[in-house]
């Protein structure tokens, strides 16, 4: 097919009159000042799309509903008990149809590829399925229903906290032992199509010990690999209890951490742990809304990024599926605790520092292809209708989608194939029942 863009961002910057012909799922060629032809679907601000890092795509099955108070102070961790209960409960076939709409929701919202951190393996009563790999297939297939290309990144867990501590009731569907978790990856890499890709992901400090974790990452060179760390301030009192360190000193120290890794939230760190991390050009796996929804704190992105840290953005718990407002939220809370504005820019565009850090480190993070409007890229693309119809063509347009209300997501194109239509994906109407259906039955 042909594509015809009024404005679109290229490697080297902004173009207008730009015309794309995609072809097997990738760009075949980009001519700039060039006029529409007939039959080109016509847009009129083409960008990359962007990878969503991290998901729980079955905690979108709750999204809102954690938000009333208990007789006691909420936390995270009171938090994670209303999301035991709701993963205990998750057949195979809600599994699939809450994923799919998470996925659709994420495609409408200008991402074309999700890292899945799942961790939901098997039974409610904590056997495995005849299928060990069942609930990964049902990713899978919410994957391909949607369109969605997919990271999958199958979650080890052993334990329930340091010590090792026994796991509770409430994970019993999360564990493996290491045996078994690797015959779950190569029945994942059996499984992907040819643009997903397979990492892995140690869940924690709390739920490896470090012997797992880095024979995990010997056994499994050259993948993503991802990990939660230093999310919360419990976390960080507890490892310096066990182990006399903080949980990212403790993982620099004894793990090998290198630019495979993905560091997930890392919300409490000391200025040496900012610098190690930027240091190992690790990915920092931000997810400002999930972080201010739980309550975790605040990411310290501004000597982070001033080390040379790299970051992606993830949506976790999909509470909220919007790629513009995890990168507004991120800039938010550094206002927010700076008490300044523009802090996570260097100079100039705020939006585009945000944009091309997100869309370089997520895709570092995730193997995936840079998001790149660029002959030979995949046709991973997502156009914006800008409801004032101002004449722009630079970064201020970026701005103004993330900051602002006026640019919105009209189409995507995710592989080649064109998804969303007039802001809405093209199987929305079937895969809102389904998942409906799943929601009302759980709750």
């Amino acid at each position: 097919m042909t594509l015809h863009a009024k404005t679109a961002l290229l490697p080297d910057g902004w173009a207008r009159d730009v015309r794309l012909v995609l072809r097997a799922g990738r760009i075949d060629s980009v001519a700039t000042g060039t006029p529409p032809q007939p039959g080109d679907h016509r847009a009129g601000i083409l960008i990359p799309g962007l990878p969503n890092l991290h998901s729980h795509a079955f905690q979108r099955g709750f999204s809102g509903l954690t938000e009333q108070r208990g007789p006691t102070c909420d936390s995270f961790w009171t938090w994670r008990e209303m999301m035991y209960r709701f993963a205990l409960s998750l057949t195979p076939e809600a599994m699939q149809a809450i994923a799919a709409l998470a996925y659709a929701e994420m495609l409408e919202a200008g991402f074309t590829r999700v890292g899945e951190f799942h961790y939901l393996h098997h039974a409610p009563d904590g056997r495995a399925y005849d299928n060990p790999a069942e609930m990964s297939a049902r990713i899978f297939a919410a994957a391909e229903d949607t369109g969605i290309s997919l990271t999958h990144l199958p979650v080890f867990y052993a334990h329930g906290g340091f010590g090792p501590k026994p796991a509770g009731e409430g994970q019993r569907r999360f564990l493996h032992t290491p045996d078994r978790f690797a015959d779950l990856v190569q029945a994942c890499d059996a499984m992907a199509r040819p643009q997903d890709r397979i990492g892995l992901a140690p869940h924690s400090l709390r739920a490896a010990t470090m012997d797992q974790i880095t024979a995990l990452a010997q056994a499994f060179p050259n993948r993503p690999f991802h990990i939660h760390i230093a999310e919360q301030l419990q976390e960080v009192e507890d490892c310096v209890a066990f182990t006399g360190q903080r949980p990212v000193e403790y993982l620099l120290t004894h793990a090998p951490v290198s630019a495979d890794w993905c560091l997930i939230h890392a919300t409490h760190l000391t200025d040496a742990e900012v610098q190690g991390i930027a240091a190992t050009q690790a990915v920092a796996g931000l997810c400002p809304i999930t972080e201010a929804n739980l309550g975790d704190g605040i990411f310290p992105a501004e000597p982070f990024l001033a080390a040379g840290g790299r970051f992606g953005l993830g949506t976790d718990s999909n509470v909220q599926i919007t790629a513009a407002g995890e990168a507004r939220m991120l800039e938010y809370s550094q206002r927010l605790h700076h008490r300044a504005r523009n802090v996570c820019a260097d100079t100039g565009s705020t939006g585009a520092r945000l944009f091309h850090g997100a869309a370089s480190g997520g895709a570092h993070a995730l193997a995936a292809p840079a998001p790149q409007i660029t002959p030979g890229a995949p046709a991973d693309l997502v156009a914006l209708h800008d409801l004032m119809a101002l004449d722009m063509a630079d970064d201020r347009l970026l701005d103004r989608w993330i900051f602002g209300t006026d640019l919105t997501v009209a189409d995507v194109w995710a592989h080649g194939a064109h998804l969303v239509q007039g802001g809405r994906h093209i199987h929305r109407d079937r895969i809102r029942d389904l998942a409906a259906a799943a929601c009302r039955a759980l709750i």
